[in-house]
């Protein structure tokens, strides 16, 4: 049975980062990018009012094989996706996200209020959500794949680095000079590692 490769953006919802590399993959497997009502271009939905019903609106998309492909934001949701519906979720690609992780003893950098100056619209509930899942990581068995950039402010390598400490099947791959919008930048680069993972995983 062939998995659904479901793209998460991150909190500016843009369905488009992801499409880049989404056409480079060889996989034939169907391909979903996922929006965040409220978020960006996409109208706000009576149904999304906080963090969880951003992980429902995934969840509720897994019904069968699925590989979550995330950024930033995204990648929080993935995890939590990934935990809710293990049976489900297959694989995960993760690029420059907390996971989960407590930020701020990496050093990284307060995005939220230049976030705020360039997207004033965007509900501010989702930026005041805390999530500790340390000692929850070691459950996700699945394979892995961290993709991280060497100058990203907003998520240190240090991040991408404890992840991969604490992730059981994880493998990180750092792109030189990437930033924040590594996978979209450097797709090329992201789409290669991709493909590899999933047919190796």
């Amino acid at each position: 049975m062939n998995a659904t490769l479901l793209f998460l953006p991150g909190a500016s919802g843009n369905t488009a980062f992801w499409k880049p590399v989404a056409s480079k993959l060889t996989s034939a497997d169907k391909k979903i990018h996922l929006d965040w009502p409220g978020f960006g271009p996409s109208p706000a939905h009576p149904d999304v009012n906080s963090f969880d019903d951003l992980v429902k609106r995934v969840t509720d998309h897994i019904n069968g094989p699925t590989v979550l492909i995330a950024q930033s934001m995204g990648g929080v949701i993935a995890v939590l996706a990934a935990l809710a519906k293990p049976q489900w979720v297959t694989q995960l690609v993760l690029t420059v996200t907390s996971g989960g992780l407590d930020m701020e003893r990496f050093g990284a950098k307060d995005w939220r209020p230049g976030f705020f100056n360039q997207h004033p619209a965007v509900p501010d509930w989702f930026a005041r959500c805390q999530h500790d899942l340390t000692a929850r990581l070691s459950e996700l068995t699945l394979p892995t794949l961290l993709i991280w950039g060497d100058s990203d402010p907003i998520s240190p390598v240090a991040v991408g680095q404890a992840l991969a400490s604490q992730l059981p099947n994880a493998q990180l791959h750092i792109i030189p000079g990437g930033d924040h919008d590594v996978a979209h930048v450097f797709s090329d680069e992201v789409a290669q590692r991709i493909n590899a993972f999933l047919r190796e995983s």
